[in-house]
């Protein structure tokens, strides 16, 4: 649904993104990952044909942005950063005016702002001056005429910004259900929102794609060692001296007592070590209980902070 192909853009002698190739797959919802100032924002401006690329090639549902703008505008919903609405207009106007420049006619305009209305959760404020909304409220004004043209892809710039917990986690949900019906790019810097919404993730930094997958391949290809989380019914002084004879161990630390004689350990190894097996073994020789042997898996900020610092690369 969504192809970027080798995509620069420059303002002046500043490149705010170069050579950035990815694609969106139909029903797919993708995280669009990168810190403040990355090309973040650029980008959902050259899918929403807001501002063409300096250079490569982006199609959407087949089209170009270049030279089928209007029909593509008729395909996307686009929900910008900074919502741009009325404030002088109440919540049910301001719909019923942006459907109708959708083109949304007759009987069907009336159902899709009812629908908007109570999917963003708008229902007690439908009838309210928006300028007097709280910010999480316009947000949400924001995201429901986005949702009025009944889109096939949705362009999400930083939809959580400004509301609160509750109604984030209302948002979020929304916006997982429409996975499978709607094509879904999700642009935001904040990490708990693309681990909980999103098949896939991109993550771009200073205008550079830096990676393409899903969070657990990600964490499979950057883990360089492997990481257990056991708990161990035995004698403190006992487990620590035996576990330092397990091949390939590259640290281990006692993380709390859970109760007299069973702990909780966190071990790494490195790649290729069968920790399980290894600890299995060391288990019966020396009689311990083995109550807990879990692998820990590298966070969506471990892999960010990799990627986007070099660190450790």
């Amino acid at each position: 649904m969504i192809e970027v192909d080798s995509v620069s853009k420059r303002f002046g002698g500043l490149y705010a993104l170069k050579e950035v190739t990815f694609q969106v797959e139909r029903g797919e919802v993708m995280g669009f990952l990168g810190p403040n100032g990355a090309g973040k924002t650029t980008m959902m401006r050259i899918l929403a044909c807001f501002s063409p690329p300096t250079t490569g090639l982006v199609k959407i549902a087949g089209l170009n942005v270049e030279t089928d703008s209007l029909e593509i505008r008729r395909k996307i919903g686009y929900f910008l950063e900074k919502v741009s609405v009325y404030p002088d207009m109440r919540v049910a106007e301001f719909l019923d005016f942006v459907a109708e420049i959708k083109g949304v006619t007759g009987s069907l305009r009336k159902r899709v702002i009812s629908e908007a209305v109570e999917s963003c959760g708008l229902g007690q404020v439908q009838y309210r001056i928006i300028g007097n909304l709280s910010k999480g409220y316009r947000q949400r004004v924001g995201l429901a005429q986005a949702l009025l043209n009944n889109p096939e892809i949705l362009l999400l710039d930083e939809p959580t910004i400004g509301l609160d917990p509750e109604q984030v986690l209302g948002i979020r949900r929304l916006i997982k259900g429409l996975a499978g019906q709607r094509t879904v790019l999700l642009s935001t810097h904040i990490l708990p929102e693309v681990s909980q919404i999103c098949n896939k993730v991109i993550i771009i930094d200073k205008g550079r794609i830096v990676a393409i997958d899903t969070p657990e391949r990600l964490s499979a290809r950057l883990q360089e060692s492997t990481l257990i989380r056991t708990q161990i019914e035995a004698s403190d002084d006992l487990v620590i001296e035996k576990l330092g004879e397990i091949p390939g161990i590259v640290r281990m630390v006692k993380e709390e007592m859970v109760s007299k004689n069973i702990s909780n350990y966190l071990i790494e190894t490195r790649k290729g070590i069968d920790v399980p097996r290894e600890l299995c073994g060391m288990a019966f020789k020396n009689q311990w209980i083995l109550r807990e042997i879990r692998p820990v898996e590298m966070s969506l900020e471990d892999i960010f902070l990799k990627l986007v610092t070099k660190e450790n690369l």
